[in-house]
């Protein structure tokens, strides 16, 4: 059976776009938040089989969308390297801030991978147990966001802490970038020897960095991950997600391997379609907050997106976001009926 999914993402513009949503599993699902109670803390839940498969599965039996994702998080990688990370509850993620050149010799060379093993083991899992017309999608955070991270010790508004340093230390600061991107394209190997069938990097905070930085720290290591990836798995398409980065989407017509771009909220799709190659499958990109409110508000988004996107070019239809905690489940099944049609 061909996948609607991955023939998307293979170039072939569907009848209908496949859909599946960033964060689909997650707190707007009272199965999930009753499941997200039986854990002692985040990172338990993620590294729990389990569990992380049940939190995979779930939205696709209530809402059968064409693609899983993994359940886990970026910062599984810097844990896997030997830096502290633990979630607080309302507050997000903290992390043994990296400092200096001490603080970055700490980490290990490459990750304990005996660390990620529930990862992997969840990916073999989730696979087993899908639909056979669902793909499944592993994933990593981008360098340059893992390290924004790392850097300032927990998400900070315009990831200063870590602009400063790699303007401070770019030689440090590139050598942290490099790990990252090695250390990356190996993780989402192994998760594809697992059984996931297509990849995305998200690059969340991408979009705080000015062009020549944006080249740096986003667009170079992402050329580093998937060429390294690529070697090893040729037919495994990729997806970069780089939020906030629409004045920069033409440099991502340098990186060679990619299959599709995540466009964020605030993208253009034609100016996008300008900017890229014909080849790139577009996802994207109805905002999450007319998920929200629902009503004439979602209908027109839904409708502004399926036309914006109504060219010859693959288009998965996805958020511009992650969906929200406080999106009521029957606006997220008036979206599919209004895809899926009659």
């Amino acid at each position: 059976m061909t996948k609607a999914f991955l023939a998307a993402l293979a170039g072939e513009r569907q009848k209908r776009p496949p859909v599946w949503l960033m964060r689909q599993a997650g707190r707007y699902l009272p199965e999930y938040r009753e499941l997200r109670a039986t854990a002692s803390s985040f990172l338990d839940f993620c590294y729990t089989p389990r569990l992380a498969v049940e939190a995979t599965l779930q939205p696709i039996r209530r809402f059968g969308f064409d693609a899983a994702i993994l359940f886990s998080d970026i910062l599984v990688l810097p844990d896997a390297l030997g830096q502290s990370v633990s979630f607080e509850t309302g507050e997000g993620p903290r992390l043994d801030p990296i400092a200096n050149r001490e603080d970055f010799e700490k980490l290990h060379e490459t990750p304990d991978w005996t660390r990620l093993a529930p990862v992997f083991e969840t990916v073999a899992s989730v696979k087993a147990a899908l639909p056979a017309e669902t793909a499944l999608i592993g994933f990593c955070g981008a360098p340059w966001t893992v390290a924004s991270y790392m850097i300032a010790g927990r998400g900070t508004p315009d990831q200063a802490p870590a602009r400063l340093f790699a303007y401070r230390e770019p030689e440090l600061f590139g050598a942290l970038i490099d790990r990252l991107a090695d250390s990356s394209a190996d993780y989402l190997s192994l998760q594809i020897e697992a059984g996931a069938e297509a990849v995305q990097v998200f690059d969340s905070w991408s979009g705080v960095l000015p062009g020549p930085e944006f080249a740096r720290w986003c667009v170079a290591p992402l050329k580093r991950l998937v060429t390294r990836l690529k070697a090893r798995h040729p037919h495994i398409p990729v997806i970069a997600f780089p939020r906030c980065a629409a004045t920069h989407l033409g440099r991502f017509a340098e990186v060679e391997g990619l299959a599709a771009i995540g466009l964020d909220t605030a993208a253009d799709p034609p100016v996008a379609a300008a900017l890229l190659p014909q080849r790139l499958a577009f996802q994207g990109n109805l905002d999450p907050l007319a998920l929200i409110v629902g009503g004439r508000a979602l209908d027109d988004g839904v409708e502004a997106v399926l036309e914006a996107f109504a060219g010859p070019r693959a288009h998965i239809f996805n958020l511009g976001h992650g969906i929200l905690p406080e999106t009521p489940i029957a606006h997220v099944e008036r979206m599919l009926a209004r895809l899926r049609g009659p």
